[in-house]
């Protein structure tokens, strides 16, 4: 399920499934970590009892990844 999830992902930059049991949102949940393990980017899902929703979430920006960097106030 996880290469559909990543495939969707891709195509339209979101999932959105009918996940209306707690199994249902666990499955995709699963599924939504493995897509962004196998795509190398964030991944978060949202549920709302009826939906679930998974989309790309946002990347740290690379100035608070680069601690090494000197500020530009320095």
């Amino acid at each position: 399920m996880a290469p559909y999830v990543a495939q969707e992902l891709l195509a339209n930059g979101r999932f959105r499934v009918t996940a209306d049991t707690p199994d249902k949102v666990e499955l995709f949940q699963g599924a939504a970590r493995k897509a962004g393990d196998m795509l190398q980017r964030p991944v978060v899902s949202y549920a709302n009892g009826r939906d679930i929703v998974i989309a790309f979430g946002e990347e740290e920006p690379s100035s608070l990844t680069d601690r090494g960097a000197a500020s530009p106030h320095e």
